[in-house]
């Protein structure tokens, strides 16, 4: 799903969740107008006031009963995936326009008798605000922009025309051009107001919805939690440049266990250290990425860099802790100990869903990656249990805090030009 498509079909349902709302708003306008007509009376135009206020009526009602009916909106092609039914929601729009200007120019040409004439005035004005509120509800900016300017336009074509025609006969008894350009501005200030607030409102429910469409994606392939953050950051739908703390756990001497113990041992071994790791990993927010044979990879890409690597060690040294009750579990059955090495190191790294058209991953690339790789093999090659690269033991701080300390990994003869390693003291 598109985007742009995505957010209109719950802009669409949005809309379609109000119901028959704005059809009720239309009425109680018109039983508020016919009833201030009955009580109030005194205009000079009566009988157009009630043939408009009529043919108001009727063409609310018609909109509303089209914008219900399922053949319409199937030929409109809403039901279907397309666009929803345009030409009603124009129609509606320009409907609320004609008779917003309407009662505000009928105003200041009939006037109004002096009891009535604050009734009648105020009455003649509410509509425009009403339905220029209304209209910015149904998160159509461009429909706002056209009814505050049609509004404007007659009601201050209307004001223009009497200042430059002085003594004018056209307008009615009682008709303030002071107090009408005031109403005006107070117009035009509340239709900047409703459309700036449909433009933020848009803005924010399509935000929203992007990260909950992301946050759906990424639920398929990391922790919930993760995903949450993820998303919120930017999601991941697309491959892009993330900071990382990578995380890569290899069991010692694995092939000499599955040349000297049956098959079952060896599966309940891989899979006992696999699922304390995952347990681990993720209860420090971190995420999973992939099992390869008897190596495991995990990645912390959420938080600040600092958080992520802080939250790695973490998950490093609780592997440890488990890891010795694991074992004496074991030797209580039988089984021999079980040993692992765990690398650390961080860097930008090209995160993201990645879909062929045949399966969807999550994959991390990058040089980092393969440093990581080189930084698990010298560990094992120096017999180490937890390898930190230079670059990770930086986020840490200095001291890193808990009580620990670094110390420098000793170069092996020919390694010039490696990376630095450090190990807990």
């Amino acid at each position: 799903m598109s985007r742009t498509g995505g957010n209109g079909g719950a802009f669409r349902l949005m809309r379609a969740a109000a119901g028959g709302r704005p059809l009720a708003l239309h009425m109680i306008i018109v039983v508020v107008l016919l009833a201030t007509a009955v009580t109030a009376g005194g205009t000079l135009h009566a009988p157009s006031y009630w043939v408009v206020l009529g043919v108001y009526a009727i063409c609310s009602l018609g909109l509303g009963l089209a914008s219900r009916e399922p053949g319409t909106r199937l030929a409109a092609g809403e039901e279907e995936g397309g666009r929803e039914p345009d030409w009603l929601a124009w129609a509606s729009t320009l409907l609320n326009a004609g008779i917003a200007l309407y009662l505000v120019v009928e105003h200041m040409l009939a006037g109004a008798v002096s009891e009535a004439e604050d009734a009648v005035a105020a009455v003649s004005r509410l509509p425009a605000f009403l339905l220029l509120l209304q209209t910015g509800l149904t998160m159509r900016v461009a429909h706002t922009i056209l009814f505050c300017g049609l509004v404007t336009l007659a009601w201050g074509g209307t004001i223009l025309f009497a200042a430059l025609v002085p003594g004018s006969m056209h307008l009615g008894p009682r008709v303030s051009l002071t107090e009408e350009v005031f109403s005006l501005l107070t117009f035009l200030a509340a239709g900047l107001v409703v459309i700036d607030g449909t433009r933020r409102l848009r803005r924010a429910v399509a935000t929203a919805l992007r990260v909950e469409r992301e946050k759906a994606v990424l639920a398929r392939f990391v922790p919930g939690k993760v995903a949450a953050d993820l998303a919120r950051e930017g999601g991941l739908g697309t491959a892009r440049a993330r900071h990382a703390c990578l995380f890569a756990l290899d069991i010692r001497g694995f092939s000499a266990l599955t040349r000297e113990h049956a098959r079952d041992d060896v599966v309940r071994a891989l899979l006992d250290i696999r699922a304390l790791t995952h347990a681990v990993v993720t209860e420090e927010g971190g995420i999973v990425d992939k099992y390869v044979g008897d190596a495991i990879l995990a990645l912390f890409v959420s938080g600040r860099p600092g958080e992520q690597a802080r939250a790695a060690l973490r998950s490093a040294r609780a592997i440890g802790r488990r890891l010795q009750e694991l074992n004496a579990t074991r030797r209580r059955e039988g089984q021999p100990d079980l040993s692992i090495i765990v690398a650390l190191h961080a860097g930008e790294v090209l995160v993201g869903v990645f879909d062929d058209g045949y399966r969807a991953e999550f994959t991390v690339l990058g040089t980092a990656m393969n440093q990581l790789a080189r930084i698990e093999s010298r560990a094992k090659a120096a017999g180490l249990e937890l390898a930190l690269s230079e670059t990770f033991a930086q986020l840490l701080g200095d001291p890193p805090g808990d009580g620990l300390a670094l110390c420098p990994v000793r170069e092996p003869a020919g390694a010039a030009g490696s990376l630095p390693l450090l190990t807990l003291a």
